[in-house]
């Protein structure tokens, strides 16, 4: 069994809002339950009992008849029926604002810039901010022909990407964004497919203390988007002249924000458009590494409810609760973290770069603003042990942390001891794994299990998880393709120009995974194995890079596990190279300590530790120094496209790539 990392005292159970929940449940006369596992079982076989009870025990603010549950048959993945609760109707951020005079004065953001600047706003602070936009924006809108309009935002993570999002809500739009980094063809490659009626981006911005100016681009913007009939410019920092924004007022179609704002005072309180439960909210888009970004739309009540459950029921977030999840507005963590807002929590944003000035001042930042819920990722987690990050040494205790939360891409064994040793020894390491596919989680965090070194504890409540084999069979204690046999509250409604859905078809229906017996199963496409004795889970990476040397399957994972054991590492991502009689090579590609060099020293340290750590399948036959690892900018290894150019394949879109320039690097180990 693996190793006890984290385990709760029972006084911190009994307290848990899970364990509310099931007595919630108990006075339905359902239950009770043994543990965790039990109730798990309990939510997959029971789903239309379960999804309803969260409805009613979350005390959601909807219409209607909360009967039936779905459309569709029981366990259906029928895409010509499905459907949720069809006869409820809601409103997103009436969900999220809603609140008693009391409870107006809880804080609601908590926004930080890398500059030290900060706003805070409460939640009736926060309502009259919304109020103020959406009464322009309801303007812009009520000409529209179509039953949802599109609002788009290109953006840094600060309040009024957060304010544009609720408005757009309020009025029972559709809302999209993609962060400011991105480029003018990411940009344009998503929102000339979601086609929004207005834009919201900001006219400056920073990153690392360079400021990055985004006014040369607006004209391309509104040439390639036609869509587009405002552009509200947000100068949060102040850097536009006085002659920038005299010129830019020439166009009708630029507004800034500040003049919407001095329009606006004195409006009158928010309306809240009821929409079907079902109905569209965001407007999510692959990584596009491989070609055009595929639009995913989630729905209203599906998002609101998944969300609830996972802050709540899994990681006992609370009314007042401060959590704070590094991301940028381009990354599905950003919709997910304003979600807490409707448990009446603090949603806390920063916008720039925690390494700059340091990584200690980020640090600081966390404990001396009392942060209860820190979101994180592995790789940022690998540079704070690279930059020999000590909490004690920095004279930080974090003494208000209740949960490290993880995302992105797997944790390694080895960081669960960093994170106890260095950064805090008192709370739990919390894995989390999902996707933009699912705007939530498979698997995450259960405040009322132990944490097992190395494993995301649970599958989630509602989620019915297996691990395939081969045969499509699912299996415990070995490794397996990751499926969900049955339909989930968070599934995507629809993609965008997929009228006969069979881009939705093939992107999770269409492996051989993909139906166990006659029974359409979700594929999600990542390789993982589901401890019996734990019930915990273990993610070995994406299936669709896996390694097949001798036709044996490695997750990559497996690999990068032993990576970041040797001290002079610092990044590492590893792919197979094709070979002319059908079998692959393992290619290791490095990133090492500035002033180290590869050398057989070195390789034989790596070959070895492999070897002895896993199997001799497992050993590379290239290990090779690079500048640089390629991610993309929610912070997930590009492996497919670096296996794609090292076998002569071409990539079709670089833009949601956060350092493409180091792609040259790997070309000339291409086939």
């Amino acid at each position: 069994m693996s190793e006890v990392f984290f385990s709760p005292g029972q006084a911190a159970v009994e307290a848990s809002e899970l364990k509310r929940f099931e007595r919630y449940l108990l006075n339905l006369g359902i239950g009770p339950f043994k543990n965790y596992f039990e109730l798990h079982q309990w939510s997959i076989e029971n789903p239309e009992i379960f999804w309803k009870s969260l409805v009613q025990f979350f005390e959601i603010p909807m219409d209607g008849s909360i009967d039936p549950v779905w459309k569709s048959s029981r366990g259906s993945f029928d895409f010509s029926e499905y459907g949720w609760f069809p006869k409820l109707k809601v409103n997103f951020a009436k969900a999220l604002l809603e609140s008693s005079m009391d409870e107006r004065s809880f804080p609601a953001i908590e926004a930080w810039h890398e500059n030290g600047t900060k706003r805070f706003l409460n939640r009736g602070e926060l309502i009259q901010e919304v109020s103020l936009f959406e009464g322009w924006l309801s303007q812009i809108i009520k000409n529209e022909t179509s039953s949802s309009f599109v609002i788009a935002a290109y953006m840094p993570n600060i309040t009024e990407t957060v304010i544009a999002m609720l408005a757009t809500a309020s009025l029972g739009g559709v809302f999209t964004s993609t962060s400011c980094d991105f480029g003018i063809a990411g940009v344009v490659d998503r929102f000339i497919q979601s086609k929004p009626t207005v834009l919201v981006m900001c006219s400056h911005y920073t990153y690392g203390g360079k400021i990055i100016s985004l006014l040369d681009r607006i004209t391309s913007l509104l040439d390639q988007i036609p869509s587009i009939k405002k552009i509200v410019l947000v100068d949060f920092l102040s850097l536009t002249t006085k002659e920038e924004k005299q010129k830019l007022l020439t166009n009708p179609k630029i507004k800034f924000w500040s003049d919407i704002k001095n329009e606006t005072i004195g409006r009158t309180p928010l309306t809240f458009v009821e929409k079907n439960f079902q109905d569209p909210l965001y407007i999510m888009y692959s990584s596009g590494t491989t070609g055009r970004p595929k639009c995913m739309v989630h729905s209203i009540g599906g998002t609101l409810l998944q969300h609830c459950k996972e802050l709540s029921l899994h990681l006992n977030v609370k009314p007042q609760d401060k959590i704070f999840f590094f991301t940028t507005c381009g990354w599905m963590m950003w919709n997910w973290l304003l979600s807490a807002l409707a448990l009446k929590s603090t949603i806390v944003l920063f916008e720039g770069s925690p390494s700059y000035p340091s990584f200690t001042n980020f640090m600081n930042l966390l404990d001396k603003q009392n942060i209860n819920f820190w979101g994180t990722s592995p790789k940022f987690l690998r540079a704070l042990e690279i930059e020999q990050f000590n909490s004690q040494k920095a004279n930080l205790n974090f003494s208000s942390l209740k949960a490290i939360l993880s995302t992105g891409s797997p944790l390694v064994a080895e960081q669960y001891d960093f994170a106890k040793e260095h950064i805090s020894s008192h709370v739990p390491l919390v894995s989390m794994s999902g996707g933009t596919d699912i705007v939530s989680c498979f698997m995450l965090g259960v405040s009322t299990l132990p944490v097992h070194r190395g494993q995301l504890q649970a599958p989630g409540l509602g989620m019915h998880v297996v691990a395939l084999d081969g045969n499509q069979r699912p299996i415990k204690d070995a490794e397996g393709e990751l499926a969900c046999l049955s339909p989930f509250i968070s599934m995507p409604i629809y993609f965008l120009n997929d009228p006969d859905k069979e881009i939705y078809q093939q992107a999770y229906f269409s492996h051989p995974s993909s139906k166990v017996g006659e029974k359409k199963v979700w594929f999600h496409g990542d390789y993982i194995k589901i401890h019996s004795k734990t019930g915990g889970v273990e993610i070995f990476g994406r299936s669709d890079a896996t390694l097949n040397p001798g036709g044996v399957r490695i997750g990559t994972a497996e690999i990068y596990r032993q990576t970041e054991k040797i001290p002079s590492i610092v990044d590492s991502l590893c792919v197979s190279k094709s070979l002319p009689d059908g079998d692959v090579d393992i290619y290791l590609f490095v990133k090492l300590k500035s002033g180290t060099i590869m050398n057989k020293e070195l390789k034989d340290e790596i070959k070895t530790l492999i070897r002895s750590e896993t199997t001799p399948r497992h050993v590379p036959k290239q290990i090779i120094q690079v500048y640089d690892i390629p991610y993309t900018r929610s912070g997930k290894k590009v492996e497919i496209a670096v296996m794609k150019i090292i076998n002569g394949r071409e990539i079709n879109n670089l833009e949601s790539i956060a350092n493409p320039e180091c792609l040259e690097e790997y070309k000339k180990y291409a086939i």
